[in-house]
C-alpha cells in the first residue's frame, strides 16, 4: 500500500514539474531540491537492534538527560548518545543507541524510558555498554504516527531516509513555488529538509522535555493528552490512565508534587499529590506561540516564541507567579529574539535564543532582570544548568560551560560538528 503511495506521489511530483516546464518558455532558470524515500523495517527488528552500538556521531543533537556523570543526548528521529561525563572538559563518547523515532526519554535508577514513534521502550542501563530492551508499551504516542506523507503502524517502522538530490529547470515566474531545498512547501510531503531517578542520584531533564518522573510515576504527553505510567518496578512500567489537554501541548515539568506542562496557548499546572490520578489546578493563558517553562519555588517562567507554526510574531520571557497555584498571575514580560529552552541555577537564568545565543540574565529581581552575559553559537535548543555548569544542546553540537563565575564564563568543551 505504502509502495503506492509513494508512486502516486511520485506521479503527481513530475506532472507538476512537468507544468512548470512548460508554463513558460521565455525566462528560465533551475532548481535544487532533494527528494527523500523512506526505507522500513519491521518492529520486531527495530526492537531486537536496540542495544549498545559504537559511538556514532553527534550530528542532530536534540533533546538531554542528565544522571550522574552520565548525559544522554537524542539525535533527532535516530538515537540516543550515551556520554561519559565523568570530566566535563573531556567528556567521552561511549556508545549509541539506535530508536528510530526518538525524540524524548527520561532515566530512573538503571532504566531509560524513550519513544520509538507511537510506542514507548524501557532499557536496562545498568551496563551502558550493554544496554537490554526490558519492554515496549505500544501506541502510547499516537500522535507519532504520521511523518509527512508516510506512517509508521503496529508491523513496521521507518529506520532512515534515503536522500536523492535532483536539478530541473522551471520558469522563472513559478520559482517561488519551490522553497530553498524542497519540491514543495514546509507543510508538503518533501518537508524533510533536515531528516537525514532512582537512588540518590540526581537526575535532571531539560525545559523541553515530553518526558517526566515523579514518585515513582512517569508522566508523558502527546499534543493533546497527559499519559501516567506506573513505574514502581521501573523496568515493568504498566500503563496507569490518560488526561485530556486539549490541543497543542507541548513540554512538562516537574516541580514538587506539580506538573507544569506548557502549551501554544497556555500553560497548565497539575497536583500528582495523588501520583496515579493528576489533577488540573489552573491555566495560565497566552496568545498562541511555542511555550516551554520552569519554575522555581515561587516564580514560573516561561518563553513564547513566535513564528511559523508558533503563531504571532512576539517573543518574549513571561515570569508567572506560581505561589497561588489556584491562580497564577503574570509578573512581567521581557522581548527576546526567538527564545527556546531556559534553566535556572541560583538566581542566574540561562536562555537559547536562537541565532542570538545562549543569554544569561540576572533574575535576581524579577521586576528587573537583567542581561548579564550572551554566549555567541549555532542556534542553543535546550540548556541544563547543574553543579555550575551549563550543558547545551545546540544545532551544531553539545556544549559545556563552567558557569561558576558569571563574569567569566568558559567553555569546557563541544561534541558535535566542527
Amino acid at each position: 500500500m505504502k509502495k503506492l503511495q509513494l508512486k502516486a506521489f511520485c506521479v503527481f511530483a513530475i506532472a507538476m514539474a512537468t507544468l512548470l516546464l512548460t508554463s513558460c518558455l521565455k525566462d528560465t532558470g533551475y532548481h535544487h531540491y532533494t527528494v527523500y524515500t523512506p526505507v522500513y523495517k519491521t518492529t520486531a527488528e527495530v526492537r531486537a537492534a536496540i542495544k549498545s552500538g559504537v559511538p556514532a556521531p553527534v550530528k542532530e543533537p536534540g533533546k538531554m538527560y542528565i544522571i550522574g556523570n552520565y548525559i544522554f543526548l537524542a539525535e533527532k528521529l535516530q538515537g540516543i548518545h550515551i556520554i561519559d561525563n565523568t570530566n566535563p572538559a573531556s567528556p567521552i563518547n561511549k556508545a549509541y543507541i539506535k530508536i528510530p523515532g526518538c525524540e524524548d526519554m527520561a532515566v530512573i535508577g538503571n532504566t531509560l524510558y524513550a519513544d520509538c514513534y507511537t510506542d514507548l521502550m524501557t532499557i536496562d542501563i545498568a551496563d551502558p555498554m550493554n544496554v537490554v530492551l526490558k519492554k515496549h508499551i505500544v501506541n502510547l504516542f499516537p500522535d507519532r504516527r504520521d511523518v509527512g506523507a508516510f506512517d509508521v503502524d503496529t508491523n513496521r517502522v521507518i529506520t532512515e531516509w534515503v536522500a536523492k538530490d535532483t536539478t530541473i529547470r522551471i520558469a522563472a515566474p513559478q520559482r517561488s513555488f519551490f522553497s530553498e531545498n524542497k519540491l514543495f512547501s514546509q507543510d508538503a510531503a518533501l518537508s524533510f529538509s533536515r531528516i537525514s531517578n532512582g537512588g540518590n542520584t540526581v537526575a535532571q531533564g531539560g525545559s523541553m522535555a515530553r518526558f517526566a518522573i515523579l514518585n515513582n510515576y512517569l508522566y508523558t504527553v502527546t499534543s493533546s493528552t497527559l499519559n501516567t505510567v506506573n513505574i514502581t518496578q521501573p523496568q515493568l512500567p504498566t500503563f496507569t490512565s490518560s488526561v485530556n489537554l486539549g490541543f497543542g501541548i507541548e513540554t512538562i515539568y516537574p516541580f514538587q508534587d506539580k506538573l507544569f506542562i506548557g502549551s501554544t496557548t497556555g500553560m497548565q499546572i497539575f497536583s500528582v499529590a495523588a501520583p496515579a490520578a493528576p489533577v488540573r489546578l489552573s491555566l495560565f493563558s497566552h496568545a498562541r506561540r511555542c511555550d516551554p517553562v520552569i519554575v522555581d519555588s515561587i516564580y514560573a517562567y516561561v518563553t513564547l516564541r513566535g513564528g511559523g507554526s508558533c503563531g504571532g510574531p512576539s517573543n518574549e520571557l513571561n515570569v508567572v507567579n506560581v505561589q497561588n497555584v489556584l491562580s497564577p498571575t503574570l509578573v512581567k514580560m521581557y522581548p527576546l529574539t526567538s527564545p527556546g529552552g531556559l534553566s535556572k541555577e541560583g538566581h542566574w537564568l540561562f536562555i537559547c535564543d536562537g541565532k542570538d545565543g545562549l543569554k544569561c540574565f540576572d533574575a535576581a529581581n524579577v521586576m528587573d532582570i537583567k542581561l548579564k552575559k550572551t554566549i555567541v553559537m549555532a542556534e542553543p535548543y535546550d540548556v541544563i544548568c547543574t553543579n555550575g555548569k551549563a550543558i547545551v544542546s545546540a544545532k551544531d553540537g553539545l556544549y559545556q560551560y563552567n558557569i561558576s563565575n558569571i563574569n567569566d564564563i568558559k567553555l569546557l568543551s563541544k561534541i558535535g560538528l566542527e
